[in-house]
């Protein structure tokens, strides 16, 4: 369900009485319906609003975004409008770090956050070099099998792949080529998801995200890979329900 006719907001349980609303931000090939459990799990108590990156599913042929500052640009504009009621952040891998960045974005215009959700990615002060943008088609198919975070059976159908592939490389190359810009820490919350086998963010990678904020900062670590959340679904909901209500106004 789009919401308010926005191409950029997926609203699967509207919840319009909620007092907060929670926004979640895919990763790399992902698109909104990843969050539909997470929305179903949370509503009524929040209004989830999921992300929809342009060039996946109904936004297919829409142009890609293949940079992470132009993406995180286009989103504020559209999530302040969201901003009457509190908004607390969910990012997963490169969906952190456009959360973040919106985050910036948004405090500079006077918005500050419930809190910020970030799971399985490193701080953006973490810079490592990576290059799997440029492999070819094979070799982005072998680095989606080593992280599990897509049916096997997907992967083996050629059809499927050509509709998927193009979006995956560009989210790729725009979070490999994305470099932190330092800045003023953040004002709210930022709270650290992280697997503890993770082939791509080290503890003390998801740790440093403790500097990117004046405001407190919790870690927790998972049993699983870089898609641990899909095994963790009902525990990270009542990360995220803790959260809200520890931070209600008169709590």
């Amino acid at each position: 369900m789009a919401a308010m006719g926005s191409a950029w907001v997926r609203r699967f349980h509207p919840a319009p009485e909620a007092r907060d609303r929670v926004v979640c931000f895919p990763h790399a090939g992902g698109s909104a319906t990843y969050y539909f459990p997470f929305s179903a799990a949370l509503s009524p108590t929040a209004d989830v609003l999921a992300v929809q990156y342009p060039g996946r599913q109904d936004r297919l042929h829409e142009p890609r975004i293949t940079d992470i500052s132009a993406l995180a640009d286009q989103l504020t504009d559209e999530l302040e409008r969201w901003a009457l009621r509190p908004l607390t952040f969910f990012g997963h891998s490169m969906g952190a770090t456009v959360a973040f960045e919106v985050a910036r974005r948004l405090e500079a215009r006077g918005v500050v956050l419930r809190g910020l959700f970030v799971s399985g990615r490193r701080a953006p002060s973490r810079q490592r070099e990576e290059h799997v943008h440029l492999r070819d088609d094979q070799g982005l198919v072998e680095e989606l099998r080593r992280l599990s975070g897509t049916d096997s059976d997907l992967l083996a159908n050629e059809a499927v792949l050509a509709m998927v592939l193009p979006a995956m490389r560009d989210d790729y190359r725009a979070i490999e080529t994305y470099r932190y810009r330092p800045g003023p820490p953040l004002n709210c919350p930022v709270l650290a998801l992280t697997g503890d086998s993770d082939p791509l963010v080290e503890v003390a990678d998801a740790r440093a995200w403790a500097q990117h904020t004046v405001a407190p900062f919790q870690l927790r670590v998972f049993p699983g890979g870089h898609f641990f959340l899909s095994d963790h679904t009902e525990s990270i909901v009542r990360e995220i329900t803790d959260h809200l209500d520890a931070t209600a106004p008169g709590c």
